[in-house]
């Protein structure tokens, strides 16, 4: 699996801004009802933050440092986990440089590299590519370069996909 940075709100400025009333909602709505159901199901636990959003882009640019280091998927979990798990400011550098070190990068180089804007058209390209094949959202699943799934879907809709695909059922690794 690869993973690729998407802004999914480009809008929110640096420095971030207070979350909007659909946003606000939809967190606490059905939802972020179902998002928390699923999330406990497989033994995790989803924070929204419903007050505030922080803009992602420094976020997005840091995992291309981490990329670039071999240490992309193990950035981008941690990363993933101080937002939606603990609720952290991930355009937060102590926030960044805390997830750098936890996956043995030196968060130091990772924060030069970025605000150098050395990524910045590697993400750019990124999420042009991403809106030319249809994503509008995350997350965001392309499978045998045929079929896109967006959203939190069950495992049984990528097990149907991967039928259709020819592909073995495997575990989830939570069974």
């Amino acid at each position: 699996m690869t993973w690729l940075p998407f802004e999914l709100h480009p809008e929110v400025p640096p420095g971030g801004m207070p979350a909007p009333a659909y946003v606000r909602n939809a967190a606490t709505g059905p939802v972020g009802g179902r998002l928390r159901e699923m999330a406990a199901e497989s033994g995790r636990e989803i924070v929204f933050d419903t007050e505030w959003m922080p803009n992602t882009r420094r976020a997005l640019e840091a995992s291309e440092y981490a990329r670039e280091q071999g240490q992309h998927e193990a950035f981008h979990r941690v990363v993933f986990h101080r937002f939606y798990g603990l609720g952290e400011n991930i355009e937060d550098w102590d926030v960044l440089a805390d997830a750098a070190r936890e996956v043995g990068l030196d968060p130091e180089a990772m924060r030069e590299a970025t605000e150098s804007g050395q990524y910045a058209a590697v993400v750019d390209e990124h999420i042009r590519n991403a809106h030319d094949v249809g994503i509008t959202g995350v997350p965001a699943y392309i499978l045998g370069n045929r079929y896109l799934i967006m959203g939190a879907q069950p495992y049984d809709v990528f097990r149907q996909v991967m039928a259709e695909l020819g592909a073995a059922p495997q575990s989830r690794g939570d069974e």
